[in-house]
């Protein structure tokens, strides 16, 4: 903003707002329409496709960068909705490898400490999902202190889960146990009233996944508007966002952070900008090579190239002091790899 640049966001805006916010992004300056959309959570897109869908036929491509904004272009999918291809950052190994995993494992403690301040040593931490987002959550806690305690829908991240030395077990079993729940999934429904209703006395309540349909903060609000619940400010919007709620019948309190939107947001400032900039040269470089190469591209969602990939994280090894051993052409020939790259197929997993 201060060089110029149109920025329509400010923190502790309600959702009239944020709407409004989108829609300053469909024209530029000069009353041109936009002409590719560079997309974080899916909500410009889907603006587009169903409130301004005459905006589509000049947009050359969408990219995508988080795991609900991947989902919702799946969805356009499956209906024949999607109307222009779209580049699927949010899988590029230097995105989920690096701003979900490495990102959260920072940010997460920074927001719920920012917040509380509350020591994590020795206390209960239940992670809702175990993949990327929820890999780096657990890790990060682990490491401070915590027994951490997941839970998740998909048999191959329970088993690295367990593996890496963790409970696994529902939120059924967790609710009473913990004494820190994150949720990192993305989908809707996972800490539900029946689940806040057993929490220990003041077990905090945040989310880390996207949006705030992972906790139920609907319920416990109109728990409040019944007067079963009472509902105290600790913090805030502007300093953090800190809410208590207190069930009458109990006497027992929940802490809600954020008002269950992204925590590492709503209560510090993200992740560091180091780890970001990979996630935005993915951005970028998908939009040039939509742009570029948008004829190469069918209509549908499309992986990053394998060397741009390659390309965001070469940009980023400098800054770190790292040196890259180099093929020979003897190496190159026995691998079948080209000297410089790509060296993994499409379908390698990190």
């Amino acid at each position: 903003a201060a060089a110029g640049i149109p920025v329509y966001a400010w923190k502790g805006m309600n959702e009239e707002e944020f709407e409004w916010c989108i829609e300053q992004t469909l024209t530029f300056p000069s009353g041109e329409p936009i002409n590719m959309i560079l997309d974080d959570g899916g909500d410009l897109t889907d603006m587009v496709h169903n409130r301004f869908p005459e905006l589509l036929q000049n947009i050359k491509g969408i990219s995508e960068e988080t795991t609900a904004g991947i989902h919702r272009l799946q969805q356009l999918v499956e209906k024949n909705e999607l109307k222009v291809p779209a580049i699927n950052v949010n899988d590029s190994a230097t995105k989920s490898k690096f701003d979900n995993l490495y990102g959260c494992r920072e940010s997460l403690a920074d927001g719920v400490k920012r917040a509380t301040d509350v020591m994590l040593a020795g206390k209960v931490a239940v992670v809702c999902g175990y993949g990327d987002v929820g890999k780096g959550c657990a890790h990060s806690l682990q490491r401070y202190g915590c027994r951490v305690i997941v839970t998740e829908i998909d048999p191959i991240n329970a088993l690295q889960a367990a593996m890496e030395g963790f409970e696994v077990t529902t939120m059924e079993d967790a609710a009473s146990q913990g004494n820190l729940f994150v949720t990192t999934t993305g989908n809707k429904d996972i800490i539900l009233g029946e689940h806040m209703s057993k929490m220990p006395e003041d077990a905090i309540c945040c989310n880390i996944g996207h949006f705030d349909t992972e906790i139920d903060v609907a319920w416990i609000e109109g728990e409040v508007a019944a007067g079963r619940v009472t509902k105290d400010e600790i913090k805030p919007a502007e300093i953090g966002c800190v809410e208590r709620y207190t069930f009458k019948d109990s006497g027992r309190s929940v802490i809600i952070l954020a008002k269950g939107r992204l925590v590492n947001l709503g209560c510090a400032t993200g992740h560091p900008s180091f780890v970001m900039s990979t996630s935005f040269t993915n951005q970028v470089l998908a939009q040039m090579e939509l742009w570029q190469k948008g004829e190469d591209y069918s209509l549908g969602i499309h992986l990053m190239p394998k060397i741009l990939d390659e390309e965001v994280a070469r940009l980023h090894l400098d800054k770190l002091g790292v040196k890259l051993t180099k093929l020979t052409p003897e190496q190159a020939e026995y691998m079948h790899v080209p000297i410089e790259g790509p060296y993994k197929p499409d379908h390698y997993r990190y």
